[in-house]
Order: structure tokens, then C-alpha cells, then sequence
């Protein structure tokens, strides 16, 4: 696992690639739709970084919790947007503790650039934070990115990879495109999970 002082390290010199400087294009499209099942309701933003995604949902009204292992991540996080979302300094392989405060409490999970900044071994892992966060029938909706670099992070997330970390546990709403960001044309993938057993 890379750990703290590593992402610690990438914001405290500023070597940030995956910021945008704003929210994910995907995010922003999908809640421009507004499809059916996309109402208000809590949400967990895991890998906030600087904050924008989490900002871009509690704009739309949801009440946001960002989640992010970098204290320098929340802390920019936090000037930029505390005044609108709750951001919680944390690893979030610990979520998926039955214990944590957070457990089912959401119902959605949004994460962009968070599954493929994780070795592969650890995909499973990410999956059961999940699960231990939503709720019953909760959605997780993610960015995932598709390249063929093999180093990482960012490490690939093809198809096939995210199917086996959450096959067992959700199942697939949606799969698309949606917008290009950045470098990232054609290799982004929004992809819509349900909870649906336990773990």
C-alpha cells in the first residue's frame, strides 16, 4: 500500500497531475442528467483530494462527507470548500471497519482517481469500504480510468479488473463513456454499482 507520506508528499510539492483544477467532467455530466435514480441523499467523496468533486455534489444538494489520506489534501480541501463539506482526514481501507462512525451511513460512493491510484491486490479492499459504507441498495459511482501504462499509480482499472473486485458484492447500473478529461480521452469509464449483499 502507499502510504501516507507518499500522497503527503505529492501535495505538499505540488505534483498532482490527476487535479483538474476543477470536478470531474463525468461527475458534472451526470449530474447536469440528473437520471431518475441520481436524488439527494448522503454522500462519501473517497480520495477527495483538493475537494472539487465533493463540492460539485454538495452544490447539487447532497450532504457531502470528502475522505482523503493526505492531511495537506484536506486541509487545501477545507480552505477551498469547508463552508459547504464535512472533510475527514482518513485511509479508506480503515472504512471498511464495521466499527467506523461511517458505516452504512451513505448512499452514494463517488470516487474519481482513487481505484487506480491502489495496487491491484488492494481492489478488494476498496470493494468491502464500500460495502461498509453504503446502504442497503447504495450506489457507487466511479471514475475509472483504462490505460495501458503498466506503472503506476495511476495503475489501469480495465473492465475486467473492476468486475472482480465488486462483482461479489454489487451489481452494474451503467457503463458508458461520458466526457474526456485532461490526457484521458477514450480510456475514462463512469461506471454506476449498486449494493446489493453483504459482505
Amino acid at each position: 500500500m502507499l502510504n501516507v507520506d507518499f500522497w503527503q508528499g505529492r501535495y505538499d510539492s505540488q505534483n498532482t497531475p490527476w487535479d483538474l483544477g476543477k470536478a470531474s467532467p463525468h461527475l458534472s455530466a451526470l449530474l447536469q442528467r440528473a437520471p431518475d435514480w441520481l436524488q439527494p441523499g448522503k454522500t462519501a467523496v473517497v480520495g477527495c483530494g483538493r475537494g472539487h468533486d465533493a463540492a460539485l455534489f454538495a452544490q447539487a444538494g447532497f450532504p457531502t462527507v470528502g475522505f482523503d489520506y493526505a492531511p495537506s489534501a484536506i486541509a487545501e480541501a477545507k480552505a477551498l470548500y469547508g463552508e459547504m463539506v464535512d472533510f475527514q482526514q482518513a485511509n479508506l481501507f480503515e472504512l471498511a471497519d464495521p466499527a467506523s462512525p461511517w458505516a452504512g451511513q451513505f448512499d452514494y460512493w463517488i470516487e474519481h482517481t482513487c481505484f487506480c491510484a491502489i495496487l491491484q491486490e488492494e481492489r478488494p479492499a476498496y470493494a468491502c469500504s464500500a460495502l461498509n459504507l453504503l446502504k442497503p441498495n447504495g450506489l457507487l459511482i466511479g471514475v475509472f480510468w483504462e490505460h495501458a501504462d503498466p506503472d503506476g499509480p495511476p495503475f489501469s482499472t480495465p473492465e475486467a479488473q473492476w468486475h472482480e473486485a465488486f462483482d461479489a458484492h454489487f451489481e452494474v447500473v451503467s457503463v458508458e463513456a461520458g466526457q474526456p478529461a485532461g490526457g484521458r480521452q477514450g480510456l475514462e469509464r463512469l461506471v454506476v454499482l449498486r449494493r446489493t449483499r453483504e459482505v
